[in-house]
């Protein structure tokens, strides 16, 4: 533990922000570094528990209780290996992970929960800032060769595992950069993209070699994959965007979140042109959909500032509190605020929306809903559309954050992969029913969390080397060989 009887001595402080008016000028990280004191004090907040549910709330197994204890002492490169020793990139979880590890905390029964995500953030931080991050070359390699197909966090993670036991690896990705979901889809406001590029150049000093704007089946075909390499494993993602397919569904102004958040973040790191269609200025905006990507299109609308920006969302507004039935240590289903919501939106619950409308040019204008509620039904809930509820907001500019329904289908048939009935691949221990390829990530389990894709791509590089070498010195989360600190 960190300090006795420190979580009652100190208070839970969180990452305190620029104001609003200063950080919708830019889309830059709006964060203020605490003082390393004020870190100090809030690893002495790790309590000592006895069982730490932290690590099983935590999808990596993360040594919370051990860091935490090393910031209090003040040991910060300590800190870091134990940090590093399960999580190949603290610097994204430290800054996007909704931290299930905070929900999970014993402290938080009775007070607010350890600073866990905070401090995971400024450990790894001052690894850069001290020099003690640094490439790891492997003097001793394999002959075997492995292809990873996608380089987001689940395809970035597997990659270094496996480089790190001598391994050659080459990830291929069809966009003009590297990173994934991490590049692509998270604004540059919760992560700049020279956090990506940092790491990065450490992977490729590594040994990995990385293709961009490549592909596979398109740029290079599955066959020469097959031929060339040992093992495929894909990690392509879960892409397919949910639809809302009513009336003006077409119209010109009704967009996928992603196409909006992805144009956004090629307009800053590859400079090209705004395009009307995905410009939010003088609009007024629609987010249909409460998650974390509708979230982050109200940043990003706040910041084309928007001439207003609302948000929809069909289910009832979440109490503040947990209620009976969503008792700790499991994921609180509560009201959350994020800095987004914060920078300004008008927030609607039970609300469904039933018509785009247009006008003669096709372009949006409006959007067309109901009020509704949420009646038991037996262990379920039915959903009632109140009468003479029906309203229309003005919109020219509607942003689709429904989810994903499941990865791309193209690869699937021509490696002669098995699916299952949501048709994402038949994996034991990672590995399809076509004994050289392999899946993890998003593409294996559905949509989820930056974390829980890192968490696929380091047990996947397990299973890889294990049928690779007969054996492995990966550590395994589920097989409960994690490794261990002095």
């Amino acid at each position: 533990m960190g300090k006795l009887k420190g979580f009652v001595e100190y208070d839970r402080t969180d990452e305190k922000y620029l104001s609003v008016t200063e950080r919708l000028k830019n889309y830059k990280e709006f964060t203020i570094t605490p003082d390393q004191s004020e870190m100090v004090k809030q690893g002495g907040r790790c309590m000592d528990c006895g069982v730490p549910f932290c690590h099983s709330g935590c999808p990596l197994g993360n040594l919370i209780p051990d860091f935490n204890d090393a910031v209090f002492r003040k040991e910060w490169k300590m800190a870091l290996d134990i940090l590093h020793s399960t999580n190949n990139f603290p610097e994204f979880t430290g800054r996007l992970c909704p931290a299930p590890c905070e929900a999970a905390c014993v402290l938080g029964l009775i007070n607010p929960p350890v600073s866990i995500e905070m401090i995971e953030k400024y450990i790894v931080e001052r690894g850069f800032e001290e020099g003690w991050i640094k490439a790891k070359v492997t003097s001793k390699r394999t002959n075997k060769k492995i292809a990873v197909v996608g380089s987001g966090p689940a395809g970035l993670a597997a990659a270094q595992q496996l480089n790190s036991v001598g391994h050659r690896v080459e990830v291929f990705e069809r966009d003009n950069k590297i990173g994934g979901l991490l590049r692509y889809g998270i604004p540059d406001f919760k992560l700049e993209k020279s956090i990506i590029d940092r790491r990065l150049k450490i992977l490729e000093e590594e040994g990995i070699i990385f293709h961009t704007s490549r592909e596979v089946g398109t740029d290079i075909s599955v066959s020469e994959l097959e031929k060339e390499f040992d093992i495929i494993l894909l990690t392509g993602g879960a892409t397919i965007r949910r639809k809302l397919p009513i009336k003006g569904h077409d119209l010109k102004g009704v967009v996928q979140a992603m196409d909006f958040l992805k144009h956004q973040n090629e307009v800053i790191d590859l400079k090209i042109d705004q395009q009307k269609n995905y410009s939010a200025t003088s609009k007024n905006v629609i987010v249909i959909g409460g998650g974390d990507t509708g979230s982050d299109c109200i940043g990003t609308s706040n910041r084309h500032k928007a001439k207003s920006v609302t948000n929809f969302e069909i289910l009832d507004k979440p109490s503040t509190e947990r209620t009976e039935e969503n008792p700790w240590p499991y994921w609180p289903f509560t009201l959350k605020t994020s800095s987004s919501h914060e920078e300004g939106i008008d927030r609607k619950w039970s609300i469904m929306t039933k018509e785009f409308i247009g006008d003669e040019n096709k372009n949006l204008t409006g959007i067309k809903t109901v009020a509704v509620d949420w009646k038991k039904d037996g262990d379920s809930r039915k959903l009632i559309e109140i009468e003479d509820s029906e309203k229309v907001w003005p919109c020219e500019l509607a942003l689709l954050a429904l989810g994903f329904t499941g990865p791309e289908q193209d690869l699937f048939s021509s490696l002669n992969i098995e699916l299952d009935h949501t048709m994402k691949p038949v994996t034991e221990n990672y590995k399809t029913t076509n004994p050289k390829v392999f899946a993890a990530g998003d593409l294996r389990r559905g949509q989820s969390l930056i974390v829980w894709a890192i968490s696929e791509g380091r047990e996947a590089a397990y299973h890889i080397d294990k049928q690779l070498m007969g054996n492995t010195n990966l550590p395994s989360k589920i097989d409960g060989d994690l490794p261990s600190i002095k």
